[in-house]
């Protein structure tokens, strides 16, 4: 363990006299577990979920929410506003194989046609080798779209739509891919999609809670996509060897009279090992360019116990053509599950108190944000150990980030987190980028989660997915503010597999701040019919530690008195029903 540590010291450190090189004097390569024959083209396919007020384009690929083409942003809230949130973001994996060689995937702007990810599952002969032809690349180029209302009337007797037809519900065996590939319901147990024996992608048409939600289809509109990072040279992270990554992916929303659920949308991703080899000290990151209205007076920031990054204006005046004016929003990414923590690591990786349990999962592990320029220690990464630096929450030239102002200070405190606000348990100082006088600008950030090792052959799911939120009065922090209530009330719904309205009075929206709490913290929740209430903190054994009780209005203020530090469960419930529930953590 000592020598693996040492290892990536060296990796993260080593950067500092070669981060400036770029692409110099690099040779394409291919991994030795992959056949050279893969030469896909990137990938082309997209279309548009807008199902909701939301209008987010969807490629086949690493990335989404734009157009690399036309290179213009496609994340449009409200839909037909030609107001976009998002310019563009992707995914990022990197890690450490069995020789402690880093590879990586992921993806940017595409520029100068640099690619990591290209369409289709991954072949696997008996030797062990992977594969990917060029003609796999080309049928995959494609999204499948479908509406839950869609396969229901298919169900009830009604016409399959093309997509139902040709749903790629198997892999080809033969050719040494898995025998299944997107999830669908065997009627008559073959194991073989057959629509004409009435077979159907697997939508939860019962309405009720699955026994398991990982691997079905949600939304009312689910987009469905698969892709792979051995299909070609990897030409964005410059990896020399791919890692061998089968990504099943879906985008979906739901259409909902609530406007957390009505504004919001989710990724769903089923990674697959399919090298022979573990990946260890890995990392699972979203990158973003959060362009909000008018990219150039934007601040970013995060929330730790939510696992939330977000993007919300500098000013009260998102000004500009393409600027949302008065009272702009807030739009953010949520880590709504995180990948499977290592067994036994001694770590609470989903922050709720517990160490170790059974099926634990990582929440945002760090938040990033860097510029818009080159050769430079905090600007876009340009060699394969660029991508393992922000990932692990280092910057270009290996230093970690520390606590506070541009969190560049050696000799402050090493951090996980920049711009947390007073959401960090480890950092009790204020620290966002208006308290750090950082100027509002075009910004990018990545927040990732890990590490955790992705052994071979291992299914590991992970849920993204964007909540975007905007008051009608207040500015900026007031649309900052809704949008931690929307992501509180949205992971709620995500926990019970989307079974949960939240359109009744059984859940109820908040918003706790600060969190943590030092002295004393404001509680606010959705009480628009001014019933009565009653908030209870329990510490981490069950025991009750506080009640309070008849609570008409919206809001009720708690004191940390009684409380020693540690973190605690609250819930507010009618006197009878439990209406909703989080975490309070006491400095």
């Amino acid at each position: 363990m000592k020598t693996l540590i040492t290892l990536i010291t060296a990796l993260l450190f080593f950067t500092g006299s070669i981060y400036a090189k770029e692409n110099q004097g690099r040779k394409k390569t291919t991994s030795s577990t992959a056949k050279v024959a893969a030469s896909c083209p990137n990938t082309t396919a997209q279309t548009d979920l807008a199902v909701n007020n939301v209008r987010a384009r969807i490629l086949n690929g690493g990335d989404l929410w734009w157009d690399p083409v036309g290179q213009t942003p496609y994340y449009e809230v409200p839909i037909g506003s030609n107001k976009n949130s998002i310019y563009s973001g992707a995914i990022w994996i990197a890690g450490l194989d069995a020789n402690n060689q880093l590879k990586a995937a992921a993806q940017t702007y595409r520029q100068g046609g640099a690619n990591d990810f290209w369409a289709g599952p991954i072949a696997k002969d008996n030797f062990g080798l992977l594969d990917v032809s060029t003609t796999t690349c080309a049928q995959y180029d494609r999204v499948w779209s479908l509406t839950k209302n869609e396969v229901q009337t298919f169900v009830n007797g009604g016409t399959a739509t093309p997509d139902i037809i040709s749903w790629p519900g198997n892999g080809n065996a033969a050719n040494g891919e898995l025998p299944m590939l997107a999830p669908f319901v065997d009627v008559d147990n073959d194991g073989v999609y057959n629509y004409l024996a009435g077979d159907y992608p697997n939508f939860n048409l019962t309405g009720s809670a699955p026994v398991g939600c990982n691997g079905t289809l949600k939304g009312d509109r689910s987009i469905w996509w698969v892709f792979n990072d051995i299909g070609n040279v990897h030409t964005e992270t410059l990896s020399p060897t791919p890692i061998g990554l089968e990504i099943r992916a879906q985008a979906f929303a739901y259409a909902s009279t609530d406007p957390a659920m009505n504004n919001a949308t989710f990724y769903e991703y089923q990674i697959i090992n399919r090298s022979n080899e573990d990946l260890s000290n890995t990392y699972f990151g979203v990158w973003c360019d959060p362009d909000l209205g008018n990219a150039a007076d934007d601040y970013v920031g995060c929330d730790v116990g939510l696992g939330l990054g977000y993007c919300y204006n500098a000013d009260p005046d998102d000004d500009g053509a393409g600027g949302y004016g008065i009272n702009p929003p807030a739009v953010g990414i949520d880590f709504f599950q995180g990948p499977l923590a290592d067994a036994n690591d001694g770590i609470d990786n989903d922050k709720d108190g517990t160490t170790d349990e059974l099926g634990e999962t990582i929440s945002m592990s760090k938040f990033m944000y860097y510029k818009n320029i080159n050769s430079s220690p905090v600007g876009n990464p340009a060699i394969l150990v660029d991508y393992y630096n922000y990932l692990s929450g280092h910057w270009l030239d290996g230093m970690q980030v520390t606590y506070g102002a541009d969190g560049r200070d050696p000799l402050n405190q090493p951090c996980d987190y920049m711009f947390p606000g007073l959401s960090d348990p480890a950092n009790s100082t204020l620290w966002t980028m208006a308290s750090a006088g950082i100027p509002a600008d075009d910004m990018r950030f990545l927040q990732s989660a890990g590490s955790f090792t992705l052994s071979a052959g291992e299914v590991n799911y992970i849920t993204t997915g964007v909540v975007w939120a905007r008051a009608t009065s207040g500015g900026p922090t007031a649309s900052l503010a809704e949008l931690l209530v929307a992501d509180s009330t949205i992971q709620s719904v995500f926990d019970n597999c989307f079974v949960t309205s939240i359109n009744t009075n059984k859940r109820i929206a908040y918003s706790l701040y600060p969190n943590p709490c030092v002295s004393k913290s404001l509680l606010t929740f959705d009480n628009s019919k001014g019933n009565s209430h009653v908030l209870r903190i329990y510490n981490s054994s069950g025991k009750m530690m506080k009640e309070i009780t008849g609570i008409n209005s919206n809001s009720i203020e708690i004191n940390r008195s009684g409380l020693t530090s540690g973190i605690y469960m609250f819930s507010i419930s009618n006197g009878t029903e439990n209406l909703t529930s989080g975490k309070l953590t006491v400095l």
